[in-house]
């Protein structure tokens, strides 16, 4: 409502054209950092639908609010944790702008190989009107804030999360033999997430908190402390001795920072590409495209890694 956002389009259009797609792309990648649920919505502004896919399968590798408590802890416990507390929050800080600044760059490369391949085009020109600079009309914002987008995007989420909800209790509380099934279901995957510099628990975390990204921590923590219902700790020391305890090592803190990244979109994203594209198409294009990308650099960063010696 200021009318600065169409100038920050305007003034990257020819950086997003080195990627073949629309300086427009910036604005729905700045609503993702609120929610990737959001960001596939503001897609619509984009004129092209070729450019307007492009937006939306990589709208997903901008870390949205549910991803960045985990990034912030992991950044906080194994990069930043042996500093004073004042310089524990600059090294986390710079941390976390690193790992935007790669999910920046995936972007970039992912939109680029796009549109080399399966979104084949011409670039558009970018015609937009740049309003005069005013005075934000402080009601119509709330407005839109409130019932055009939070209100809508929760009722999606909602439908998602409630019978997920129900699905992590029964996996929690249901025992065979001496575990859990959420405690089979991580051994069953531990083989693959080792493989990738993660583990069974980690990689069943994810997968569960496929309704919201918010919930994969918690559902971590009660994986490892093999109880009934999702907790947290108090204070991110408790946090570090039980990662520690369960065999985590710094490889293991980035690779989940990565995954966190890069991995698939939540349900409430994925529901919206659907609402969006009409496509199951695109829509399963939307989660495998960053899976396989998660995968892969998770996979080579901890084969480097190792092979290196360096854990």
């Amino acid at each position: 409502d200021l009318g600065y956002l169409p100038r920050v389009a305007f003034n990257l259009d020819n950086l997003f054209k080195k990627a073949r797609s629309c300086g427009k792309q910036a604005l729905t990648m700045c609503m993702g950092f609120g929610c990737n649920a959001a960001g596939v919505t503001s897609c619509r502004i984009i004129d092209s639908p070729r450019e307007r896919l492009i937006a939306v399968l990589t709208n997903n590798f901008v870390p949205c609010n549910g991803r960045f408590p985990t990034l912030l802890a992991m950044a906080t416990i194994f990069v930043a944790g042996g500093l004073a507390y004042s310089a524990q929050m600059i090294v986390a800080t710079a941390v976390i702008t690193g790992l935007v600044l790669i999910g920046i760059g995936v972007t970039f490369l992912t939109s680029w190989c796009l549109s080399r391949t399966i979104l084949q085009g011409e670039v558009s020109a970018l015609i937009l009107e740049l309003p005069p600079y005013r005075r934000p009309q402080i009601g119509a914002v709330i407005y839109r804030s409130i019932i055009d987008r939070t209100i809508f995007v929760l009722m999606r989420a909602v439908v998602v999360a409630a019978p997920a909800g129900a699905l992590i209790w029964i996996l929690g509380n249901v025992q065979i033999g001496q575990l859990s099934i959420i405690g089979h279901l991580a051994h069953w995957l531990n083989p693959f997430g080792q493989l990738i510099g993660l583990d069974g628990f980690i990689l069943l975390a994810f997968i569960l908190g496929f309704p919201a990204n918010e919930i994969v921590l918690p559902i971590l923590i009660m994986s490892y402390l093999a109880v009934g219902q999702m907790t947290e700790f108090q204070s991110l020391e408790e946090l570090r001795r039980l990662l520690v305890t369960n065999g985590w090592t710094w490889l293991t803190a980035v690779n989940m920072m990565l995954f966190s990244l890069l991995h698939w979109p939540c349900a409430t994203t994925l529901l919206t590409v659907f609402k969006e594209t009409k496509s199951f198409k695109w829509t399963f294009m939307a989660f495998l495209l960053p899976t396989t990308i998660a995968i892969t650099v998770c996979f080579s960063v901890a084969q480097l890694v190792r092979s290196l010696g360096l854990v």
